[in-house]
Formats: structure tokens, sequence, C-alpha cells
């Protein structure tokens, strides 16, 4: 019987996008700064990753998808950070973006990583974005590689 494994080899000639919110700049620049060095430390080369922001993680299922039709990528980090606050906002923002996510994944057979954090307090979006919970950003773009080396093997 056939065991597949992914593993952190980007497959020959894939291109990753990585999807950044500008919102809480301070926070989701460093997870798109972790995502790249980990795509970078793994053998994937500065010009085979797209890095494309957009207004909020509102926004980005929407961006997903575009990519997921284009058919470039064989993979995308989706990356950005919602803060709970005083309205259900924070709720409607962070599972509207969760669930869109999931849901471009699997209609279109793309491995899309979903790094978007959905914090109490910015300390604790500090402490996910290289802090001490290490760097969301940098999980991702592992999941990425490795779902994007199992999907290949699967095809």
């Amino acid at each position: 019987m056939p065991h597949y494994e992914g593993d952190l080899r980007s497959p020959p000639g894939a291109r990753y996008a990585i999807i950044a919110s500008r919102w809480n700049p301070r926070i989701t620049d460093t997870l798109v700064a972790g995502a790249r060095k980990t795509f970078a430390e793994h053998g994937v080369t500065e010009d085979a990753i797209d890095v494309i922001r957009v207004p909020g993680a509102w926004e980005l299922p929407v961006l997903a998808r575009r990519l997921a039709l284009a058919g470039r990528h064989a993979a995308v980090v989706a990356l950005g950070c919602v803060v709970r606050g005083d309205t259900r906002h924070y709720e409607q923002v962070a599972d509207g973006c969760s669930d869109g996510l999931m849901r471009v994944s699997l209609d279109h057979g793309l491995a899309i990583a979903n790094g978007v954090l959905a914090v109490e307090r910015h300390e604790d979006a500090e402490n996910r974005a290289g802090g001490s919970h290490g760097n969301k950003g940098e999980e991702a773009a592992l999941a990425a590689l490795e779902m994007s080396h199992l999907l290949e093997q699967l095809s």
C-alpha cells in the first residue's frame, strides 16, 4: 500500500503567493517577513514569491479565489491580524475570513495556509508574530510548502 507524505521541498518551478492584510501593519509585516524567510530557507527563490497586500483580513478570501482561478501558484499563504474589540465585528471578520479561505481551498484544490491571527489583545498578536509563540507567518509558509509537495505527489 503506498504511503504519501509531504515534506518541505518545493516542487520544481513552483510559485507561491503571500497575501497579507495591511491592517495592523506592525504585526502583519512581521508575519510576511517570517513567511519570506522560511521560503528562502527552503530553497524558494525571491522571484518565485508574489507578495500581494489587501486592506484587511476580510478581503483575503476574494484575492485567494482570484489566485486560485489563475492557477499560477502551488500554494497561498494568507496573513492578517484581527484583534477583538467591543463589537461583533471581530467575530464576523475572523470567522468570515477563515470560512472564505477554506471554501476557496476546497473549491479549487489549492493549498491555502491560514496564518490570520484572531486574538484577544495586541500582546497576543505580538507573541505570535516573532514573540514567545514563534512566528505564525513562518508556520504558514511551512504548511504551504508541505501541502504543495504532497499535492504534487498526488496529481
